[in-house]
């Protein structure tokens, strides 16, 4: 039996490297043939050993997949820019080749001992990781991307690489203050350009996701996070696209398998938690959070706890301080005394009918029947999430591609409400561009809780579809199946 090897490249942070580990995973229970290393960027202001020793205690983790720790590079911090990140990722190219070379590449067998490694088929690198093409070419072999958002991003993506560069058209500047609608492939509604992803408004941000686009057409094929089902517009357009490989949707990869994952002692909170959920109604809880990344000022907590209060309804809320200003990409951290941070009292008068938390164990809380709304930043896994288990969300995209998410949910699908969509998170400053007062607050937590909404229904059959999708006979079931068929032509073309 001929196997095969496959190098993994993730980008650092709980939103791609979990769905990486996730994919390769899928990929080595689907065909045995196939075994997979995945290579951990040690990057300086990263803290990455806590997610390798979650990752690999997994109990779903299969003996099929090792874990490589890369070298830190020994050179100087700077500011965290996007800039900055590519320039290390760029530096970890020729490491990269010699860790391949001396571990992972082999000239190839076909034995039938499971101890051998099998020849090494190709890199799937994360879409931000796109100077690793580079390593691949190098090493004469194919190379191929895991896209961690959505195909209308992909779509967006591709859209505006053909504006700047058949056309020359300046993106950051020509959207940045504008107020339109724009047609754009893939996408059945206009997209305003208030919803347009950050990245595209600033003037880097912009260049180097453009690169990353015209670098997706060097290779072999794009796996994308997403199905037939979530986007379907947006994956016949790229389908249909000259400039794009081929496509291969085989989402939602969801980990619901990791128990843990939080601060020291977050076991026993969650113990906690879903003990208090156990104790409501069903569909009767919004939970709030804003993402591993996320946080809001001190001002808007006040504001949200006054839209709760004044909602009457029985909620849930993971509040988070924003980490300090030390050059760490760190994620926020608990507070030490909620009092202190919320309005006088409020803890007090909600205690009969809500909880404020710190880390929250997002994919139990939205497992669990109480839970019958989400007030979310609609970060992409978070989004599929709570497809994923059919709980509506009150939309509050903060940074990212989050804006073009929520657009996408309720417009297209009709399964989410809006709290507010021109809200920008600057994640770097951990200031804001507006305040979301009490009032959008108060009125997004009642329509997403409102059970006579044709959304709680509309988002039970999208929840239904994206687990039949994954199904033998499914479109990601079957999606999958085409990409491992065309990794193993081609080696064969190589």
């Amino acid at each position: 039996m001929k196997k095969v090897e496959l190098v993994v490249i993730p980008m650092l942070g709980r939103s791609h490297i979990i769905p990486a580990v996730e994919i390769a995973k899928r990929l080595v229970e689907r065909d045995e043939r196939i075994s997979i290393t995945i290579l951990v960027m040690n990057l300086p202001f990263f803290a990455v050993d806590s997610y390798i020793e979650l990752l690999q205690a997994d109990a779903s983790m299969n003996n099929s997949i090792k874990f490589l720790l890369l070298p830190q590079l020994e050179r100087p911090m700077e500011d965290i820019s996007r800039a900055f990140i590519q320039q290390l990722i760029a530096e970890y190219k020729p490491i990269v080749k010699q860790v391949v070379r001396e571990q992972v590449l082999t000239t190839g067998s076909d034995s039938a001992c499971s101890e051998s490694p099998g020849q090494l088929a190709g890199f799937l690198m994360d879409m931000f990781a796109t100077p690793m093409i580079d390593v691949a070419d190098e090493l004469n072999v194919p190379s191929y991307v895991f896209f961690t958002s959505g195909a209308g991003f992909l779509n967006l993506s591709f859209h505006f690489q053909s504006l700047r560069d058949e056309h020359g058209f300046d993106i950051s500047d020509g959207f940045k203050d504008l107020d339109a609608e724009l047609d754009i492939p893939g996408f059945i509604n206009r997209v305003p350009t208030s919803v347009l992803p950050s990245i595209f408004l600033e003037k880097e941000g912009c260049a180097i996701m453009l690169n990353h686009a015209r670098r997706y057409g060097r290779t072999k094929g794009i796996m994308l996070n997403t199905c037939l089902e979530l986007e379907p517009h947006a994956i016949q357009s790229l389908s249909k696209n000259a400039g794009s490989p081929p496509i291969y949707p085989v989402g939602p990869i969801v980990n619901l398998n990791m128990q843990n994952g939080g601060p020291e002692g977050s076991l026993a909170a969650q113990a906690s938690i879903m003990q208090w959920l156990d104790d409501q109604l069903p569909s009767t809880v919004v939970f709030l959070c804003f993402g591993t990344m996320g946080s809001i000022t001190e001002e808007q907590v006040r504001e949200v706890a006054k839209g709760l209060e004044r909602s009457g309804h029985r909620f849930l809320w993971s509040l988070r301080r924003s980490p300090p200003q030390d050059g760490m990409f760190r994620p926020p951290c608990d507070y030490a005394r909620l009092e202190d941070v919320l309005p006088e009292g409020f803890l007090n008068r909600t205690a009969d009918i809500g909880k404020v938390i710190g880390w929250a164990p997002q994919v139990a809380i939205l497992s669990h029947p109480a839970i019958g709304g989400f007030v979310s930043h609609c970060g992409w896994n978070s989004t599929l999430e709570s497809l994923w288990f059919g709980v509506p969300v009150a939309a509050w995209p903060m940074y990212a591609e989050q804006q073009l998410n929520a657009f996408h949910l309720i417009n297209a699908l009709a399964v989410a409400v809006e709290i507010r969509m021109d809200y920008r998170w600057d994640r770097r400053k951990r200031v804001s561009n507006s305040l979301v007062e009490a009032e959008a607050i108060e009125k997004g937590v009642r329509n997403i809780l409102d059970m006579e909404s044709g959304i709680r229904r509309k988002v039970k059959e999208i929840s239904d579809a994206c687990r039949k999708t994954k199904m033998e006979g499914g479109s990601s079931y079957t999606s999958l199946g085409h990409f491992i068929k065309d990794v193993f032509d081609n080696i064969s073309s190589q």
